[in-house]
């Protein structure tokens, strides 16, 4: 077998494939099938913005992520978390299966913050659990598998859920991937503790992580690392806020026509990118690949201006879901591999916690106001999508204060 594809035949990265299916089923119940059950209901644009918010815990998760680092279950401080959220996140999905927008909206949000909560822990776990378990080298496989399972569960949500709430509705939707939701049990059995040691004190587990960081990037450095975390996918992520309402209210398309297209031939696409930038990674390097992937995903944004200008049916949203998803995908491959070297294993989980937090900042607080923006400045769909294009550029700005061109590596390939 080729070198660059070696590193993807061992049991880690399978773990990583089903762990990362686990964690990718929850993302669009609270997002993209909540803006779509809220819009077949009727719930106003400024409201499904600000649903966003409902993500929050994926932004707040560095708090508790030294609970899980210094915490250890009898299964295992990684596998024992990792069985706990599954269970949590199987309960709240069955839970949301009992509400409706139309008759307790604020119990239904209230359930959805409780599942953004249980998947963002279940996060932590893992996310600790591939820097621990990985070599270097084996990062951007990691993050490739990872995010194939991401992806993958990601699809099934956003493609068959939508297909099911235009036959069925959307509490039998939910109710239906808390049982697919069984599937990070699997995870949980074929994974293997890695060797680390939790922390010994309560302030080697909250402190020292961030004064080791610190200490070793620099104050200044440090900081402009969190800006470049938070902004690096802002573009591509406020785009995606609105992008299901403008989809249906606007352009027109039905749930069916979305779930076939934008969430399963468009995540499909999006899975094709990060395998690509998986691979690609070894070859490029990890600062050119941050430029140029970077760079791509910034400008796919132009497609759905083009759509909201010119229209063109569905060959043109096959179109944009092409260019938008597997530019997003590559971006979001050696994105990980960027957060994944930045940690150190000792403090695995409370440092990819913080990072990865920043980076849902970006995509959870800062794009929530991208319907109010929309309203206020009385943008167009095209120009609210070229304005996302804009938002992208203070995050590529950083580039070269955090990956210089000029200084790429390329890691090992075996």
């Amino acid at each position: 077998m080729p070198a660059f594809l070696r590193i993807y035949s061992d049991r880690t990265l399978l773990v990583l494939l089903l762990a990362g299916f686990s964690a990718g089923l929850p993302l669009l119940l609270v997002t993209k099938c909540l803006q779509a059950w809220f819009a077949v209901s009727g719930v106003d644009d400024v409201t499904i913005s600000y649903a966003a918010l409902i993500g929050l815990p994926w932004s707040l998760k560095f708090l508790w992520a030294p609970l899980l680092d210094k915490v250890v279950p009898p299964s295992g401080r990684r596998r024992g978390w990792l069985m706990a959220t599954v269970v949590l996140l199987m309960l709240g999905m069955a839970g949301m299966s009992t509400q409706s927008p139309l008759t307790n909206l604020n119990l239904l949000v209230a359930n959805a913050v409780l599942l953004a909560l249980f998947s963002a822990t279940q996060d932590v776990v893992i996310d600790a659990f591939r820097v621990e378990a990985l070599t270097p080298e084996r990062q951007g496989a990691g993050a490739a598998s990872y995010v194939m399972g991401y992806r993958a569960a990601t699809l099934l949500t956003g493609g068959l859920g939508m297909i099911l709430a235009d036959r069925l509705s959307w509490p039998a939707v939910y109710l239906l991937m808390a049982m697919i939701q069984g599937v990070g049990l699997c995870a949980w059995l074929l994974m293997r503790e890695p060797p680390s040691t939790p922390p010994a004190t309560w302030r080697s587990a909250v402190i020292d992580p961030l004064g080791e960081y610190i200490g070793r990037r620099g104050l200044k450095s440090a900081l402009i690392v969190a800006a470049f975390a938070i902004l690096y996918k802002l573009g591509d992520t406020m785009a995606g806020t609105l992008s299901t309402p403008f989809l249906l209210k606007a352009a027109g398309f039905s749930q069916t026509q979305i779930g076939l297209i934008q969430n399963t031939y468009g995540l499909a696409a999006l899975t094709a990118g990060v395998v690509i930038g998986g691979l690609a990674l070894p070859i490029l390097g990890l600062n050119r690949s941050l430029w140029i992937f970077g760079i791509g995903q910034a400008l796919s944004n132009l497609a759905y201006v083009g759509l909201a200008h010119w229209g063109g049916g569905v060959p043109a949203l096959v179109a944009v879901m092409t260019v938008e998803n597997l530019c997003g995908g590559l971006g979001t491959a050696c994105f990980m591999a960027f957060l994944a070297g930045e940690c150190s294993v000792a403090f695995a989980a409370t440092q990819y916690a913080i990072l990865s937090s920043l980076m849902a900042a970006g995509r959870d607080v800062l794009s929530s106001s991208a319907g109010v923006d929309k309203v206020h400045y009385g943008l167009s769909w095209s120009g609210f999508f070229l304005f996302t294009v804009l938002a992208a550029v203070p995050g590529l700005l950083l580039l070269p204060a955090v990956a210089p061109w000029r200084l790429n590596a390329k890691p090992p390939t075996e």
